[in-house]
């Protein structure tokens, strides 16, 4: 009677056994198939193994283990470059250093110590060269003191040195970037494999981008450098408006040239040079959107005595309000040394331009009106709205566009009658537009932002920013807005556009300057016509004293053979 309940008990044992067992028979079954995924780890390891949880983990993310092994190799790649990836070389007879540094534009940075830096679009790829000039040798540079013949080998010289080191920082850089992706992987991973995978590729990361830069090699870029720190008093480096179109296709000389100068510029103790510019060549300086602001007129007399402007162009918004108690603001045009052509801007009403037209070095222009002034032949018109309280539409576009109709008519009966125009200007760039093909070259503003366009019928586009950095109410801006002027090198004797620089100024409260030097795409063609080769030319600067708030020089270098008497262009 005891034993019955025992026995049932028993039984209920033996049941539950059997199910355990036919449930471990069923994951065992299951569980190779998910070791078949990963035998080498799971095989050897226990369940519960780190490396076997990491394992799956990175098998179940294979794009986080492929960014952080690219970050490995990036970081140590630029480590590397950092610590070895440098190296000290003779440029002529200056000591330079020359590095790669990681970069997301590319291009080539000239550091010229303590006068500033030039930045040129040599290529495309993640990788900039920087070439710092530490100093100048005093045995090499009294060498080429003692015999000035030796400047005509300089460039030959120059350009071996050139090639010298850059084959030299290549294959330092090779070994920069292995060693320290690898040594930074090592580190990271504690696996030899791995870290050889990272020097690996780290090392094609490298040959990939000399690939890029290679494929995008611009030898033309020395010809449009961008000038920054003192060195934008001196966009000269590279020579004139006539030299830098016809010599473009050769760089090694450019570049010597550059040295050249840069050596004569050490040796006269950091004198900026200036340099013999070809008489044809004529100077226009382009204004817009002064607004008011004072400071303006100091800018423009200076730009006006550095670079001996022979024309002033004004394309429009002088005032703000267009009031009669504003035109006493327009009394310093008077002086400013230079013909000063100005058309009325959204911002200038006729009471405006009827206070301009008494001035004797003022031409106004209107209703598509020519003058002939510092050789050139220039027509305009005025805005066709007057909308100085801004509550209004910015512009009114259709009537923007029928009196830029009136103006290319006018345009047309003028080429007709024998005397065609150079250079159209009109404030609003809608009206500049209607003008294609009946000028080359029209100028205006208005949009406070540089904008260069050649349009479909020939006509080039050049709309300046604010003279007057916005005017002074650039002061409710978050940032201050930039001063921008340009000087625009036309051929006297095709009356063509051959280059012009922008000038960037720091607004209100910034010191900084800028000079970028700029081609019209025909010009870089080897055939332009009506190029010619101008005689070789050699700058030798004389110290001078410069202002730290307004840079300038006056040095005139001797002249070089079969040039006659120029004028500099150096500070902004």
């Amino acid at each position: 009677m005891v034993r019955v309940p025992f026995r049932a008990a028993d039984g209920l044992r033996a049941a539950a056994d059997r199910v355990r067992l036919r449930l471990g028979r069923l994951g065992r079954t299951a569980r190779p198939s998910s070791r078949s995924r990963t035998p080498a780890r799971t095989g050897a390891a226990a369940p519960g193994d780190p490396v076997v949880a990491a394992g799956r983990g990175s098998g179940r993310h294979p794009y986080l283990r492929a960014l952080g092994m690219l970050a490995v190799v990036v970081l140590g790649a630029w480590l590397g470059l950092l610590a070895v990836g440098s190296i000290r070389t003779p440029v002529g007879p200056m000591d330079t250093t020359m590095t790669l540094r990681p970069s997301l534009t590319g291009g080539s940075k000239i550091n010229v110590s303590p006068l500033g830096a030039l930045e040129l679009d040599s290529h495309i790829a993640p990788l900039r060269l920087d070439v710092d000039v530490d100093r100048l040798d005093p045995e090499r540079s009294q060498a080429l003191v003692d015999q000035p013949e030796r400047f005509s080998h300089l460039q030959d010289e120059v350009t071996r040195d050139v090639a010298a080191g850059t084959r030299e920082l290549a294959v330092r850089s090779c070994v920069a970037v292995v060693s320290g992706a690898a040594a930074l992987g090592l580190v990271v991973y504690r696996r030899p494999r791995r870290a050889l995978a990272a020097g690996g590729l780290a090392l094609t990361l490298l040959a990939a981008s000399g690939v890029s830069a290679y494929a995008t090699w611009n030898p033309k870029s020395v010809l449009e450098p961008k000038f920054s720190g003192l060195l934008s008093s001196a966009p000269s480096l590279v020579g004139d408006a006539r030299s830098i179109v016809t010599e473009f296709d050769i760089y090694q000389r450019e570049l010597a040239r550059l040295v050249t100068n840069v050596t004569k510029l050490y040796d006269a103790t950091s004198t900026l040079p200036v340099y013999q510019p070809d008489p044809g060549t004529i100077r226009v300086l382009h204004v817009s959107d002064i607004h008011l602001n004072p400071a303006a007129w100091h800018i423009i007399a200076s730009l006006v005595e550095q670079y001996e402007i022979d024309v002033i162009v004004d394309s429009g918004d002088t005032m703000d309000h267009g009031s009669a108690a504003e035109n006493g603001f327009l009394d310093p045009i008077r002086d400013l040394g230079a013909p000063y052509v100005w058309v009325r801007g959204n911002h200038d009403s006729r009471v405006t331009q009827e206070y301009l037209e008494k001035f004797r070095n003022v031409r106004v222009l209107d209703d598509g009106a020519a003058v002939n002034v510092g050789g050139l032949r220039i027509a305009g018109t005025g805005d066709a709205s007057f909308t100085p309280d801004r509550t209004g539409p910015g512009s009114n576009k259709e009537a923007a566009r029928l009196e830029g109709m009136r103006l290319a008519t006018a345009l047309r009966d003028q080429e007709r009658a024998g005397t065609p125009a150079d250079i159209a200007v009109a404030h609003d760039p809608n009206t500049a537009r209607e003008t294609d093909g009946t000028v080359p070259l029209v100028l205006s503003g208005h949009y406070h932002r540089r904008i260069n366009e050649q349009l479909k019928l020939g006509t080039r586009l050049k709309v300046e920013g604010s003279t007057g950095g916005g005017g002074l109410r650039a002061v409710q801006n978050e940032k201050p807005e930039k001063v921008h002027a340009s000087v625009l090198y036309m051929d006297r004797s095709t009356r063509r556009l051959q280059a012009w620089d922008e000038i960037t100024l720091g607004g209100l409260g910034l010191t900084t300057a800028e000079v970028s030097r700029h081609l019209p795409e025909e010009n870089l063609r080897k055939d332009a016509p009506g190029s010619r080769t101008p005689p070789p030319s050699s700058p030798g600067p004389t110290p001078s004293p410069s202002s730290p708030s307004s840079p300038s020089s006056s040095a005139s270098p001797p002249l070089s053979p079969g040039r006659s008497p120029g004028r500099p262009t150096p500070t902004p």
